[in-house]
């Protein structure tokens, strides 16, 4: 997946959170895009992801030689982010068993295999209501990580994990991120440190 911005911008009322921006993400390349809280960092991964749309310039998407239309987009994405809801009445069975209705499993994966990778045996048939913050932000990253998409977006992934989670974090940048366009939105080296490119919201400020 390749996306290419032109003279992209977005305003809240009358003021720009950012413009002209002129940028291509490649396939196969790991991208951070950075800036203190509040800069705008997923609000730009918002209009990546199609979910918002610019107040100004264009996007274009192409995968394998073709263009995706903005609305397609979900179809070749994963996202993590702190601001996305599980369903909290769902065991940690039925939530995998419901994700992967929508995206394949990569290669190797299952729902038995991605409950392992979660170490989780003991909480497949718990509610998810009941799971730590911590418990909460794993299954995020492992659905992202393991959905067999071009595209793997991460929000502050490391978001309520300890020193041992994000350990485990970077575990799976090493064993799912190789071969998709990976984008990492943060303020923490340690989230981002695999990424050989960034781009830094304030440098689009008006």
């Amino acid at each position: 997946m390749n996306i290419t911005l032109q003279n992209i911008g977005r305003r809240f009322n009358r003021e720009w959170i950012f413009r002209r921006v002129d940028y291509t993400f490649t396939s196969g390349e790991s991208y951070a895009i950075l800036g203190s809280n509040g800069s705008g960092k997923s609000t730009l991964l918002q209009i990546l992801n199609g979910s918002l749309s610019p107040s100004a310039g264009t996007i274009g998407y192409e995968l394998n030689g073709k263009n995706i239309a903005v609305e397609d987009v979900f179809v070749h994405l994963s996202l993590a982010a702190p601001y996305l809801e599980l369903i909290e009445e769902f065991t940690l069975t039925e939530m995998i068993d419901l994700h992967f209705k929508f995206k394949s499993y990569k290669a190797g994966m299952d729902n038995k295999a991605v409950i392992e990778l979660l170490a989780m045996e003991n909480n497949k048939n718990k509610l998810i209501k009941y799971f730590s913050s911590g418990m909460k932000q794993r299954l995020k990253l492992a659905l992202a990580f393991c959905s067999d998409t071009a595209l793997l977006m991460l929000d502050e992934p490391t978001s309520n994990l300890d020193s041992q989670g994000v350990d485990w974090y970077l575990n799976l940048v090493e064993r799912f991120a190789e071969d998709r366009l990976t984008i990492v939105c943060s303020n923490q080296p340690h989230e981002y440190g695999f990424c050989g490119k960034k781009l830094n919201i304030i440098d689009y400020k008006s």
